[in-house]
């Protein structure tokens, strides 16, 4: 099952299981839209893959 860790990885913005605002790598690294594209240029510093959407968990 996914990982759905709960903050930025680089600003710590909050990144609860519903948000459409969180990018991730195929190791779940977990960032920011903003960090995702602005700084990151959607590639994750840890292990160079693809940062991409991250899928929403609905809460129960």
């Amino acid at each position: 099952m996914l990982e759905m860790k709960s903050k930025c990885e680089t600003c710590e913005a909050s990144l609860p299981m519903d948000s459409g605002d969180a990018m991730i790598c195929s190791y779940e690294c977990t960032f920011c839209a903003r960090c995702a594209n602005d700084t990151l240029k959607d590639i994750c510093p840890n292990c160079q893959g693809e940062l991409v959407r991250r899928p929403i968990r609905p809460s129960r």
